[in-house]
C-alpha cells in the first residue's frame, strides 16, 4: 500500500513548498496559556512554534462551545452520507481516543457552534505553511513534528525528532466510506480551510518520511484535528 491513502474521489498531492531557515521557539512564555481546556473538560498542553501556540495532543472533544453533542457515527453506510459533523474513534474503539484523539470529518470543523474552546481555533492551510516554513520547510518539518521512537509510530519513523515539541501521532483515518486506515503509520490533520464544495485541505505526516504533505480529500473522511491559538 502507498504510504499515503488515495481517499475519495480527487486526493490532490501538493506542491512541496521550500521554507526559509528560522530558529525556533518552544514552549509557552509568560503571555501564552500552558494549557487550554475544552467544553468536555479534556485539558491540553500547549507548545509555542515560531509566533505560534498549538495545542500538543490531538483533538478528543465529543461537544461543540455551545454543548451540543457531535454525533459519534458508527455504521459505514451511516457515515459515508453524512453532510453534518460527526466524530469516531478508530476502529470504534473508545480507547484509541483517549491516546490519538478522535477522527472529525470535516463538516464538524466548519460548524457555526464551533469545534474549539473560545480563544482557539482549527488551523487554517496557512497557519499549517507558517508552521513548515519556521521547521525549515515542508521536506523536513514532518521529521521536528513527529513523536519520536516506535512507541505509537510504526518503524522505522524515519527522521523523527520532535524538536519542535509538537508530538505528532499517527492517528489514522476513517475513508469516505466508513473504513479505516493506518493507525501507527500515518497523521492526518484537517484544515479549515475548503477547496470547494465537495474538497479541504488536511496535512499528512508518514512514518516512512519527513514531510509535511499537503492533500486534498472529500470532507466525509475522519482525521485528527489540532487548535491554534487564535
Amino acid at each position: 500500500m502507498s504510504k499515503y491513502l488515495a481517499i475519495g474521489g480527487f486526493l490532490m498531492l501538493a506542491v512541496i513548498f521550500s521554507g526559509c531557515d528560522k530558529k525556533n521557539s518552544t514552549g509557552p512564555d509568560n503571555q501564552d496559556p500552558a494549557t487550554v481546556t475544552d467544553i468536555d473538560g479534556n485539558v491540553y498542553t500547549t507548545v509555542k512554534i515560531g509566533k505560534q501556540l498549538w495545542t500538543v495532543e490531538n483533538l478528543k472533544v465529543t461537544h461543540y462551545r455551545n454543548g451540543d453533542p457531535i454525533p459519534e457515527v458508527i455504521g459505514e453506510m451511516n457515515w459515508k452520507n453524512l453532510s453534518t459533523g460527526a466524530r469516531c474513534a478508530y476502529n470504534n474503539n473508545a480507547g484509541t481516543a483517549e491516546t490519538y484523539g478522535y477522527l472529525y470529518n470535516w463538516f464538524a470543523l466548519n460548524d457555526s457552534r464551533n469545534i474549539a474552546p473560545e480563544g482557539w481555533r482549527v488551523a487554517t492551510e496557512a497557519d499549517w505553511q507558517t508552521l513548515a516554513n519556521s521547521l525549515g520547510g515542508t521536506a523536513e518539518a514532518g521529521g521536528k513534528m513527529k513523536e519520536a521512537g516506535t512507541t505509537h509510530w510504526q518503524a522505522p519513523n524515519t527522521g523523527a525528532t520532535n524538536e519542535s515539541g509538537f508530538t505528532a501521532l499517527p492517528g489514522g483515518c476513517r475513508d469516505l466510506n466508513g473504513n479505516f486506515y493506518l493507525l501507527g503509520r500515518v497523521a492526518y490533520f484537517w484544515t479549515a480551510t475548503a477547496i470547494d464544495a465537495n474538497g479541504a485541505w488536511n496535512r499528512v505526516l508518514s512514518y516512512e518520511d519527513t514531510i509535511l504533505n499537503s492533500v486534498g480529500p472529500n470532507k466525509t473522511n475522519g482525521f485528527s484535528v489540532r487548535l491554534i491559538r487564535e
